[in-house]
């Protein structure tokens, strides 16, 4: 159940998406058909329930119709917490044990960053944070150094030399001559040896001797924080999101770019809807509150609250699920009798616990496609199918697109492109490094998108799977291989029981979470080989 959109119980959709055909539950009504593959190429028709396996429906009631999200206000979601709390936005307060004196020496990142743009403009700025980046990811060998923009005026080189010993004191710089031979350019470089910020408890992946920082290769978080941070303070702020027709990456991006981050530094627990009012727990690594609570003087349809410090920070999934108000408009109905019957049978039947047409995605190449070209290995496929035009999306960005599958112009489509396009222009930085790498494409987007993809084409087989189970054996009865829930309350984490049929009596084993996981897994993979 955590982190899956419902079928909407009265199985209405948008507007946008038409209605899939009526199916009964019964045998009369019902035609098996198999689970598809999903098409390839760019799609020019708005994505339809049925595309995504979304075909039964939970009783054979009459329906009506009504108008969903007809304003981004009608679909109000929270995140509900592990601890089963629900998220709301309710306090702009900082926390009453912050009190993060920094040393005389340390270095507010977001503030140098932004000096740095000044000094030197916004390619050098972009190149320093992708090295920022990488230094925080790797160990001391791995990261190789940058070269800044020609500069043929030594007073202004002396400042940028100036500008890195005063904030990156675990940087160098030296000045070398330009490929033609005539102008001088600043390399940047890791100082040799230990960094002083590493002694002082900095994270990252492959470190050697950094001691225990309990660092998780699940965990994809900015280490690039004050070296100096009080120990009585969990090493996390955690804070709640509230955002406004936006999506979750595009909210982020916004603060991060405020903040000097990359987006990556962000840990959440899973996507939200972008038309909708959604509310939901975010993590940073070493960050003040006081420096993101004066942002919302800024933020349009954005909002941060409720700070506090933990221990760990957030991962994809940890969340036990959504609690969703919905409002719906425009209804049409024969009798007020039948929205009784409705809800009567969905307060009986309950319904069929389908991923929604949100979790593909809202552009003409839905997020399952991409998914299924990342499981096969078609890294060129996907980075297509990611810059490709888009129906629905401004003419402006479009002509960026299509130019850019007509002529390959990296260099154009990043000058073009909007920065809150995060995907694309990674995509884009690490092909005007690699011209023709693929794979070191894909691997620039940051992980969580990554994992969105092959998320959602986990939800376009369970959908299949789940029409497969409810045509063939209906709803009204547990059969063999079913995955029952053995829980007190809706939201709660436990066991997980397996049916199984001995001489016409039901049995049950208990198996935990993590091995139901498992089944789903193997059945993705069953699929792929079927290929």
């Amino acid at each position: 159940m955590r982190g899956r959109h419902l079928l909407n119980p009265l199985l209405l959709s948008p507007l946008s998406y038409p209605r899939p055909p009526f199916a009964r539950l019964d045998a009369r009504g019902a035609s098996r058909r198999a689970v598809a593959e999903p098409p390839a190429g760019t799609r020019r028709v708005p994505l339809s329930e049925s595309d995504v396996g979304i075909s039964r429906f939970a009783s054979a009631l009459p329906g009506f119709r009504g108008a969903l999200k007809q304003r981004y206000s009608d679909f109000v979601v929270h995140e509900v917490a592990l601890d089963g709390s629900l998220v709301r936005l309710t306090s702009f307060d900082l926390p009453d044990d912050e009190c993060v004196d920094v040393k005389e020496g340390d270095v507010d990142e977001a503030q140098a960053l932004e000096s740095f743009r000044l000094l030197c403009g916004d390619a050098d700025c972009e190149a320093l944070m992708g090295f920022l980046e990488r230094v925080s990811e790797g160990g001391d060998s791995d990261v190789s150094p940058i070269i800044l923009s020609a500069d043929a005026d030594k007073a202004h080189r002396s400042e940028v030399h100036d500008f890195f010993k005063r904030n990156f004191g675990y940087l160098i710089t030296d000045t070398i001559e330009h490929r033609d031979g005539i102008q001088r350019c600043i390399r940047v470089r890791l100082k040799p040896g230990p960094r002083e910020r590493r002694d002082a408890g900095g994270r990252g992946r492959n470190r050697k001797g950094t001691g225990n920082l309990g660092w998780r290769d699940d965990m994809a978080f900015d280490s690039r924080r004050s070296t100096t941070w009080p120990h009585h303070l969990g090493k996390f702020l955690r804070f709640h999101l509230y955002k406004e027709n936006k999506d979750t990456q595009e909210a982020l991006g916004k603060i991060g770019n405020m903040l000097g981050l990359q987006p990556r530094s962000f840990g959440f627990a899973g996507t939200k809807d972008k038309r909708a009012v959604t509310t939901q727990q975010v993590t940073l690594f070493k960050m003040q509150a006081s420096r993101l609570v004066n942002l919302n003087r800024k933020l349009v349809g954005i909002k941060v609250g409720d700070f506090s410090y933990v221990k760990e920070g957030l991962v994809l999934g940890q969340l036990m699920g959504n609690r969703f108000t919905i409002t719906l408009r425009s209804v049409v109905v024969e009798s007020e009798d039948v929205i009784k019957a409705a809800v009567d049978g969905l307060i009986k039947n309950g319904f069929i616990n389908y991923y929604g047409l949100q979790r593909f995605g809202s552009g003409s190449v839905p997020t399952h496609l991409v998914g299924a070209a990342l499981l096969k290995g078609e890294w060129r496929n996907a980075v297509r199918m990611i810059l490709d035009p888009r129906e629905g999306e401004c003419d402006n960005i479009n002509k960026v697109r299509e130019c850019y599958r007509e002529h390959g112009d990296v260099c154009m489509a990043l000058q073009n492109f909007p920065r809150y396009l995060i995907t694309e222009r990674a995509i884009l930085q690490r092909l005007k490094k690699y011209p023709g790498n693929y794979l070191q494409a894909i691997m620039a987007i940051p992980r969580t998108l990554r994992l969105m993809y092959v998320h959602s084409y986990q939800s376009y087989l369970w959908n299949h799977a789940a029409s497969m189970r409810v045509e063939k054996y209906g709803i009204s009865r547990v059969v063999e291989g079913d995955l029952v829930y053995k829980k007190k309350s809706p939201f709660e984490e436990g066991a997980v029981k397996v049916t199984s049929e001995v001489d016409g009596h039901t049995e049950s084993s208990e198996m935990n979470t993590s091995c139901a996981q498992l089944l789903f897994r193997e059945l993705l993979i069953m699929h792929l080989s079927c290929r």
